[in-house]
This record gives C-alpha cells, structure tokens and sequence, in this order.
C-alpha cells in the first residue's frame, strides 16, 4: 500500500480523496492555484503545492508541474479525481514513466475509451449498438452544418475530450448549428486544451443510465449497477440516483454485461462508467466511457457500501478486486443534488463570491464502508468563509441521502435541503426543491428533456408552489412573538413604555415588485412549554414547538406533532424590518406587525425601482470577452450584444428589443459585477 499520494485535483473530489486516504493511513499532497490557496482542500491536506495562477491551463492543467510536485513531496502516486486531467491519456502515461503510479487506469485505456471519436470506432467495431453521427473531428462551422443536414435535426455537437455538460451543444437548426460548433470548440478549447468536435443525432426523449465498472490488474470486472441520470439542465446532471426507477433487472444484467465486456476488451484497471441512452421500450444505446471516477459515485457507494475511492487505490497499488459479481449489494434507495453556485431566477447564471455563510444539515452517514445505515452525507470542497472563484465549475457540495425506498429518500432529501443554509451567493436550492417536488418526477416518469420541458421558459419563485402557504406565515408570526417575549422580558425598561407582548399580528407579505398582503393572525402561548405556541391564520390552527434560539438561520421542531426545517432570518437590503422565511424551496418576506401598525403601513407611498430597460446589464460576475455591437449600431430584438465568460461556461447577452446602440459602458476584457451596466440603448 502507498505511503503519500498527490491529489491532482481541488474542491470537493480532492477533499473526498483525502478522507479515505486518511482512512487508510495514507499520507495526502494537495496542490493549488493562486485561488485556491486558503481551500478547504489545501487545509485538509497533510502538504500542498502551490501550483500557479488561477486559470486552469496555467495551474491544475499544467501536468509536468503536478508530476514535479509529486516527486518533491515524496508521493508515490497520483489521484487526478475528475476533471482536469483525468482522462488526459499524456499525463497518465508520463505519471508512469516517472516511476509514480497513476490511481486510475492505464493509459491505453484511456485512449481507446477516454476519447469519444475513439471509443465510438472501437464500440462499433466490438458490435456494440451505437447513435448514428459523424466520428471525425469536424474543421468548420460550414462543415458542421453540411453534415448536421445529412444526419437530419436535432443533432448534438460534442468535443471529443469533453465532459460535465462543457463542450456540448444541442442544434435543431442551421443556424443553431454554426453558432453551437464555435462556441462549443471554444469551450472545448479552454477546458481541455483540445478543440476537436464531433457530431451525432440528438435522440429524444432518453434516459441517460450510466453502469459503474470497477476492474483489477489481475483481469477481474464487475459492475456495481446502474445509476439514473436524466434529471439534466444543459447536459449538466442535476439530480442522479440509484438504482434507476425505469429500467427492470433483466436490462440492468443486460447492460451490466455488455459494460463489462466493453471494459475487458480495453484491459479496464479502475473504476470506470459506461455511459447507455436508453428508449422507452427499454432498448439502450453505447454513448461513452468516462474513464475516471464520476461526480455522482456516492450514490453507487450507499446503495452497495463500498468505498469506490479506497478500491480504486486498493487497485493502482495492485490489490485484487475483493469481491465478485455475485457479492455486489444493492440495498435501499440513493439520491444526490449537485448544489450549485448558480442564481435559478435569472437563468441558472453564476454566481461568485464569498460564502458569508455556509452550513451543512446535519450528517448521520460519513464513509461508504463504515456501519451500513441509511441517511444524509455531503461532500464538499468549501467551508464557511471560504470563495466561490469564477475560474472553475459552479458546483458547492454534493448532497446525498440514502433512504430504504425511493420515496423515503425522496422525503429525507427534501428535508435536507431545507437545512442547508448557503449565504453570499445563489444557490440552485431552490429550484432542486421543485424538482423533488414535481408530480412526475415522483412517479419517475421522465426523460433528459424534463427540465427543458416543464422549465423551458425559466425558473420562477411560482415553480415551487408551498403545499400549505398559511404554514409559512404562521411559522413568521411564531419567530416574531418569541422575539416579541423577550424583548418584553430585558430588564431596565421606562413605565408605560415596556415592550408589549399582544396576541394579534397582522402579516404583511411582500412581493417583488413592491406591493404587499395583509394575513391577520392570533397567537397563544401553551402554559407549561417552553418555546411553544398556538398561531391561527384563517381558522387554521398551527400548534408551534421549537427549541431553536432567534439567531439560528435554521429553525428546527415540530408543527401540530410533524417535524419541520425552515430557516428563517432577519432584513434584507429593501426592508431591515423583513422576516425571510424559506421552507420547500418558497421563500417569502414578511413583516409581523401589530393591526395599528398594519394600518399605517398601508398609508405609506411606494417608491418604484428605476427604469433599467434601455441598459444590457451583466447578468452576474464575470470576463467580457466580447462586446459585439458598436455605438450607433442598429440592433435586432435576438441579435448578440455581448459574450461573458465565468466559471468555464461562454454566456451570450442578446438583445431583447430592437434599438440603437447609444454607448458601449465596458470593455473588452473587463471583470463585471453583477448588474453592471454593458450597453446603453437610445
């Protein structure tokens, strides 16, 4: 067994890898860019390296630097993670030429699998099922739309060396064709330092279910199942479970088989996922071998209890697999929400800064291969305090329950994620919380047009209807009368002017555009208990019991005998009096008043937000690296105006109406705040 790896990797991955290390008795090497110097990976670490300056090509792409900073430190071998390098066919081969062990597979692997263009050419030539297209690098965005005409729409333009949703884009028209082929190659370019593109037909409504392979030295393959991953939002998965609800047990051997064999032909040593469209009739379809560990691996480890990261080190050091085919478990139900820095209200656009607070909810299962239980786990890279930079991908955490059926998981992830409380920066929090919610997603009747389908037009705060609205304002008016008891019971306080406890309040609910809802309610302290109340909203009655201190974000205890977490804080930038109330994913502002104060409430003026409509503003943090239109320009409601760049994503600013173009506000080059002005219309 190794003494001291490197982890050639940052964020949550790197901080998964150094858990099990530890677990092992294994020495870890972290490495980091410029910003990544105070990570949480870096801390966790028992050394780190300082790599280069934050772009990835200048720091966690640079693979001689990694390989140096492994034979300084001692370490005998490498963990790419995911990402970066982890497919890259040069660095795996070089990492062995040094004489260190790369924990993954070798590099012939990963050039007969890692490389889509490749792998396609080897499944066919095995007779392995494959998606119609075109497997040679496409030159041109001319090129690309001949040979999308002679597929036939929709086609997907895909970079050879992708991954993670990067280097993807769907066409279903000329048009969309030579616009997606460059900006796909772009990208393509610099998250992977190699812009070949290639092209296949886009099939309709599939699932996307990956199989997990997990192979030896000693020529020994297993799969360890199957995981569902069609929840996707521009081919970026959102939500992955396991097992899949679709599939039945005579498509998972199927697969499972055929994956196998695809991983012995290419003498497969790691963990791997062979990735299957499959059609609503159950028949599947060879897409790609990701050969490297995946993002949604935990589902796999809780429903199988197996630690996938230990036995790929177990493997690299040339252990035998220490089970079969027979002896893989496939207990209870896993579901993991990929919790990204991401605003859903304005598009799902990123969202950077610094995490002003940041806590998990609570945790009951740690590693995979401890005492099997069911329960919550997150995997994260960040901590309270810490950054979210703009140079790398948006993901936060990984959020992870394991119930003992579908539903229970369901239910405990739903609850989970009323308990993360994630401030500074957007989340996608909410918008999971729709998802889970979603009668069809329930039902597990959906395809990876879901999200494109019920959410096509955006994400609005009316996507996350509250299964029972009035709970949210009761519980406000509970928070407000413990507040009010003991503000009413500080000491010192003039005669005739004590803070007065009172049973009735007046709800004032807030809507973004300003205007407001009075909710009367009537709140009764239940003798004998502490931190307990009864609130009736409308004949409604709500029967409060909560140890939760004012202060705590998160609000936890029972509501007529049920458990609940919502997280409930005070002011927001428009309203220092405000109560935020977050419960299911809906959010509502609130103000707990007196029914005098409600009074002269409604008699105060509203003073309307300025008119920002001629003005193209930056959606959120990002690089300008385009500003396509000039002052005096005439310009088309749909046409271009800018293009930002931020977390490895390319974001194109259109026009909403027509106009002329009055002044150019930034330039080329620039980083932007969010909401910074781009372009001035006349």
């Amino acid at each position: 067994m190794f003494k001291k790896i490197l982890i050639a990797n940052r964020g949550e991955i790197a901080c998964r890898v150094i858990a099990t290390a530890k677990k092992l008795g294994i020495a870890t090497v972290a490495v980091y860019s410029d910003a990544d110097k105070e990570a949480r990976h870096v801390q966790l670490a028992d050394e780190a390296v300082r790599l280069g300056p934050p772009p990835s090509r200048e720091s966690y792409l640079l693979g001689e630097a990694i390989i140096a900073a492994a034979k300084q430190t001692g370490a005998e071998a490498i963990h790419p993670g995911y990402g970066f390098l982890s497919e890259n066919e040069d660095f795996a081969r070089k990492v062995e030429e040094e004489g260190l062990v790369f924990i993954g597979p070798k590099h012939y692997s990963i050039a007969a699998m890692g490389d889509k263009i490749a792998s396609k050419k080897l499944a066919n030539e095995a007779r392995v099922s494959t998606i119609p297209g075109h497997n040679e690098p496409i030159q041109s965005s001319e090129e690309a739309v001949a040979i999308a005409q002679k597929i036939g729409y929709p086609v997907m333009i895909k970079a050879s060396a992708g991954g993670g949703g990067k280097g993807l884009r769907v066409a279903f028209n000329d048009k969309e064709c030579f616009e997606g082929f460059s900006s796909c190659r772009n990208e393509a370019r610099n998250s992977f330092g190699d812009d070949r593109v290639f092209m296949e037909k886009f099939v309709q409504e599939p699932r996307h279910i990956e199989i997990q392979v997990l192979g030896d030295a000693h020529g020994n393959v297993i799969y360890l199942n199957e995981r569902e991953c069609s929840i996707q939002r521009r081919h970026q998965k959102v939500i992955e479970e396991a097992p899949s609800p679709f599939i039945s047990e005579a498509t998972r051997q199927a697969m499972g088989e055929q994956a196998v064999a695809l991983a012995k032909a290419v003498k497969y040593q790691s963990a791997g996922t062979v990735e299957f469209v499959v059609g609503k009739h159950q028949d599947f379809y060879f897409l790609e071998m990701n050969t490297r560990l995946q993002v949604e691996h935990p589902v796999t480890e809780c429903i199988t209890g197996l630690d996938l990261v230990e036995l790929m080190i177990r493997v690299a050091a040339g252990e035998k697999l220490p089970l079969k085919q027979a002896d893989v478990k496939r207990e209870g139900w896993a579901i993991e929400c990929r919790i990204n820095a991401e605003d859903p209200f304005r598009n799902f656009l990123p969202s950077t800064g610094r995490l002003v607070r940041f806590a998990t909810p609570p945790q009951s299962m740690w590693q995979a291969d401890a005492e099997h239980r069911f329960g919550v786990r997150v995997d994260t890279g960040v901590q309270d305090g810490g950054e979210i930079p703009m140079y790398y991908d948006s993901m936060i955490a990984k959020l992870i329950v394991h119930g003992k059926d579908r539903l229970e998981a369901i239910a405990k992830m739903r609850e989970a994620l009323n308990g993360f409380v994630i401030r500074g920066v957007q989340s996608n929090i909410p918008f999971q919380a729709a998802l889970l919610a979603h009668p069809k997603f329930v039902a597990g009747d959906f395809n990876t047009g879901f999200i494109a389908e019920h959410y096509g037009q955006g994400f609005r705060a009316e996507d996350v209807p509250h299964d029972d609205p009035d709970f949210l304002v009761a519980l406000a008016a509970f928070v407000r009368r413990k507040s009010r008891e003991r503000a009413a019971g500080l000491s010192g306080q003039l005669p005739g002017y004590g803070v007065k406890v009172g049973l009735d309040y007046t709800v004032i609910l807030l809507d973004k555009a300003g205007a407001h809802r009075h909710v009367k309610v009537h709140v009764d302290e239940v003798l004998g208990q502490v931190g307990a109340a009864v609130v009736m909203v409308g004949g409604k009655r709500y029967a409060f019991q909560s140890p939760s201190r004012l202060n705590d974000v998160c609000t936890v205890g029972t509501c007529n005998g049920q458990p609940f977490t919502a997280q409930l804080e005070r002011g927001t930038p428009r309203n220092p009096l405000a109560l935020v109330v977050q419960h299911n994913g809906t959010r509502i502002e609130a103000m707990v008043v007196s029914p005098r104060m409600a009074e002269l409430h409604a008699l105060m003026p509203f003073k309307a937000p300025p008119d920002m409509s001629k003005y193209v503003l930056s959606p959120m943090p990002g690089l300008l690296v385009q500003v396509a239109v000039q002052p005096g320009q005439k310009v088309q409601a749909g046409e271009r105006v800018a293009v930002i760049e931020a977390m490895k994503m390319e974001n194109v600013l259109f026009a909403s109406a027509d106009g002329t173009v009055g002044k150019v506000l930034a330039k080329q080059g620039e980083s932007l705040a969010v909401d910074q002005p781009i372009v001035e219309f006349e």
